[in-house]
C-alpha cells in the first residue's frame, strides 16, 4: 500500500513538472502571454499612456493677425507655437496641447517673418486652467495672410480656366474636374506630408471664397504669379487641422 501511495505521489510530481514546463515554453513562444495575465493589461495601458499636454516658460511672444506667437522653453529646447490670441507675458508658464500641427518655413506676412519651424495649437493655456487640460479642440490651420500691398490688378483669367470665385461657386459639384487657374501666391508651405502647399488668390471672391489651396511638387514663392492646372477635390480631411471644403490636388504650378 505504501508503495502504491509513493508511486501516485511521484506521478503527481512528474505531471506538475511537465505542465509547468509546457507553460514556460508557451510563454517563451508567445511573448504576449505574460501580458494576458491578470493585472497585466492595466499595467500595459498605464505604461502606454502619454501626457496630452506640455508646459514651458515663455521666452518671447507677439500678437498678429488674431494669433498669439510664443517661443517656449521646455525639455531643454525652445520651440515656436501659435494659437488663438491669448494674453501672455515673457517669463510666464504656459500649457500647450501635444496634438500640435507642425509647419516648416512658415511665413507670416503680417509679421514679415519666416519661422523655420512652428507648431499650431488650438489653445494656449495656463497651469490649472480648464483649457490647458483639454486637447479636444483641433489645432486650426493658420489662415493665409495676403500682404496689405498685394496687387491683384492685371491678373487675367486663364484661357479656358476659372477664377477663384468661380471655383467656389461651382463647389463640390465640380469635384474631379480638371481646373486651370491664374493667380498670385499668398502663402507657401513646403514639404508637408510630402507635398508643397500653396495658397493662391486672384482678387475675386469674398472672405472665405477668395483663396484656394493647392498641393503640388512644384515650387513657388509668395508674390509669384502662377498658372495652376490640377483636379479639384471636395471635403478633404487630412487630420491635424488640415481640412478643406475645396482643394486642387497634385497640381502643375508654373511661375509666369
Amino acid at each position: 500500500m505504501r508503495t502504491n501511495t509513493t508511486m501516485i505521489l511521484a506521478w503527481i510530481a512528474i505531471l506538475a513538472l511537465a505542465v509547468g514546463c509546457r507553460d514556460t515554453e508557451r510563454k517563451a513562444a508567445d511573448p504576449d502571454a505574460a501580458a494576458r495575465t491578470p493585472g497585466a493589461s492595466t499595467q500595459r495601458t498605464a505604461n502606454a499612456a502619454k501626457p496630452s499636454v506640455k508646459q514651458g516658460k515663455v521666452v518671447e511672444t507677439m500678437n498678429s493677425g488674431g494669433y498669439t506667437y510664443v517661443k517656449v522653453a521646455a525639455g531643454g529646447g525652445q520651440d515656436w507655437y501659435a494659437g488663438p490670441e491669448t494674453p501672455v507675458t515673457v517669463g510666464e508658464t504656459v500649457v500647450l496641447p501635444t496634438n500640435a500641427m507642425v509647419m516648416n518655413n512658415f511665413t507670416s506676412n503680417s509679421l514679415d517673418r519666416t519661422f523655420e519651424r512652428i507648431y499650431f495649437v488650438g489653445t494656449i493655456g495656463k497651469p490649472g486652467g480648464a483649457k490647458a487640460a483639454s486637447t479636444a479642440t483641433k489645432p486650426r490651420v493658420a489662415p493665409p495672410e495676403a500682404a496689405p500691398d498685394t496687387d491683384f490688378t492685371g491678373i487675367e483669367k486663364a484661357e479656358g480656366g476659372m477664377t477663384v470665385a468661380e471655383i467656389f461657386q461651382a463647389g463640390a459639384s465640380a469635384a474631379g474636374r480638371e481646373v486651370v487657374l491664374r493667380g498670385k501666391v499668398v502663402k507657401y508651405s513646403p514639404g508637408i506630408m510630402g507635398k508643397n502647399w500653396v495658397h493662391v488668390r486672384d482678387g475675386t471672391g469674398e472672405a472665405g471664397s477668395n483663396d484656394i489651396t493647392i498641393t503640388t511638387k512644384d515650387s513657388a514663392k509668395v508674390g509669384d504669379t502662377v498658372l495652376v492646372t490640377g483636379k479639384l477635390a471636395a471635403d478633404r480631411d487630412f487630420g491635424h487641422g488640415y481640412k478643406y471644403a475645396l482643394l486642387i490636388e497634385d497640381a502643375k504650378v508654373v511661375v509666369e
